[in-house]
């Protein structure tokens, strides 16, 4: 191998590494709870304000002045906002419990996705029965780095292979960089490629595993593979029975 190719493939799996890596520290589920307690905030705070408003609005009633009340046209507009502020808070009520009626719907439907093998487009990569994959369209020829991160961020294995032309699978058999059998759970994946330049750019891909359960993430229903979570919207094919790649295989 000339010194050039070398460099590159060095570059190559820096920036799978550093792509596992990213994925591993942002963490999907995180950020949906986040924004689920700023709705739940929200709602707070509005109803909060309805109260403050009404507590203002007696107080001001308790000690107008006698000689100068408050004109029927104010009073009417307060009254307005008042109404207004607690249509709004029960209307969010009622949307919420709506969405906890439909995702308890969703949830018994998709209980029959339970053992079905699945094929989904997310970094999350599930590790089950010491075994996991993933599949990629390749150039014959094509270098390609693949790097996996555990849930510290901590790369714990990375490849470099030549693809083939077509859809190429690449298997693991859950051993790190040393050969130590790792445990099974959730872990993050990057794939990458570079140009003849030396630009490294992703290179799409989708995960499989077996689906072994159905729940309620924080703002979209969640397929489980083992202990991997992973939204059921990233989810983009569900079979029976697994299926392999048909041009290329890239080993553990």
């Amino acid at each position: 191998m000339t010194t050039s190719a070398i460099t590159n493939e060095n570059a190559l799996l820096r920036a799978a590494e550093a792509s596992a890596r990213s994925s591993a520290n942002s963490s999907v589920s995180s950020s949906s709870s986040a924004a689920a307690s700023g709705s739940t905030a929200a709602l707070t705070s509005l109803a909060d304000n309805y109260t403050t408003f009404l507590t203002l609005l007696t107080t001001q009633l308790k000690n107008q002045d006698p000689s100068s009340p408050m004109s029927s046209d104010t009073f009417t507009q307060e009254l307005a906002q008042f109404a207004g502020v607690e249509q709004q808070v029960q209307t969010n009520k009622n949307l919420a419990s709506l969405i906890s009626l439909n995702e308890g719907s969703q949830l018994t439907s998709d209980a029959g996705l339970v053992g079905q093998t699945a094929t989904a487009s997310t970094t999350t990569l599930p590790l089950q029965n010491g075994s996991a994959s993933l599949s990629f369209k390749g150039n014959s020829g094509q270098t390609v780095a693949i790097a996996v991160a555990n849930s510290a961020g901590t790369i714990v294995k990375d490849v470099v292979a030549s693809a083939s032309n077509g859809t190429n699978t690449w298997t693991w058999d859950g051993t790190d960089n040393n050969g130590n059998q790792l445990s099974d759970g959730a872990y993050s994946v990057a794939v990458k490629t570079i140009s003849g330049s030396g630009t490294t750019s992703d290179v799409p891909f989708t995960i499989s595993g077996t689906i072994t359960g159905v729940g309620k993430g924080a703002s979209d229903m969640e397929v489980e593979m083992g202990d991997a979570h992973i939204p059921l919207s990233d989810v983009t094919n569900v079979s029976s029975a697994s299926t392999g790649a048909s041009s290329g295989s890239t080993g553990s």
